[in-house]
């Protein structure tokens, strides 16, 4: 490569691994993923992810005066499984076919703007599965259509929360007490013999169980600083639903049995 092209190496693995780490991946695939498409392009790349930031630093392999640093921000989106494989894939296509960095950036583009499902789809999804989970912890027939529509309701408010840039915190908490609430409303309505179990899985929805996981992997793989972040970040989130979740339970002065 020539030097001048290491400029839009740098820019493009940059902006690769900021959308890899908002969509959920773990520590150690960013970092393998884009060392690989480096050494793709003949240089050697040094990666470091931290809770915020992102700091990224390419060389060329004969002459390290060629070099380039970036350090930016990142924040987390939606997690989307489907796009994190198919960018994995994309660095061993690179690594592999020996393709044009033209082409690997048409490839990129190509993954980013394909259509993702859509909200309606997910929403209901969502609450499906939600119910089924009403059901798997022992709820009856009458308590899932309860957590269907309490999910509904807690979905739909933590969405309109989001675009308009709330805190995150707050969000759990309001939707929280706002879905367990809707879930408690629900069985007085119609008479269920799981109340509790409508109310306590009313609110599974916001369990950050990815990040979770991820700061698991990221701590087993020597990540331990952003492992540890990713676990903090985590526990106060679902901290975050156990207050929202208390609030329905002491107005409503209800106890959860187990």
């Amino acid at each position: 490569m020539k030097t001048a092209e290491i400029q839009e190496l740098i820019e493009f693995l940059m902006e690769y691994s900021i959308s890899m780490l908002s969509i959920g991946t773990y520590t150690s695939r960013v970092e393998k993923c884009v060392t690989r498409i480096g050494e793709a392009f003949g240089y050697e790349v040094h990666i470091s992810i931290f809770s915020k930031n992102i700091s990224i630093s390419v060389l060329a392999p004969n002459n390290y005066s060629i070099s380039r640093t970036y350090v930016r921000k990142y924040t987390e989106r939606g997690i989307n499984f489907n796009v994190i494989s198919r960018l994995s894939a994309l660095s061993w296509h690179a690594y592999d076919e020996k393709i044009t960095f033209k082409q690997l950036k048409k490839l990129y583009e190509k993954i980013i703007h394909t259509n993702h499902y859509s909200y309606i789809s997910t929403l209901l999804l969502v609450c499906f599965a939600n119910a089924a989970f009403c059901r798997l912890f022992g709820g009856d027939f009458i308590s899932m259509p309860i957590v269907f529509v309490a999910t509904f309701i807690g979905f739909n408010l933590r969405k309109i929360l989001l675009l308009l840039n709330a805190d995150i915190r707050f969000i759990f908490v309001v939707c929280s007490f706002v879905a367990s609430m809707s879930a408690h409303m629900g069985t007085i309505i119609v008479s269920t013999k799981t109340p509790d179990v409508a109310i306590g899985t009313s609110v599974l929805f916001l369990i950050p169980g990815v990040y979770l996981i991820n700061s698991v992997i990221d701590v087993l793989d020597g990540h331990s600083l952003i492992g540890l972040s990713r676990a903090i970040s985590t526990l106060i989130l679902i901290s975050c639903i156990a207050i929202g979740l208390y609030i329905t339970l002491n107005i409503t002065g209800m106890r959860m049995e187990y």
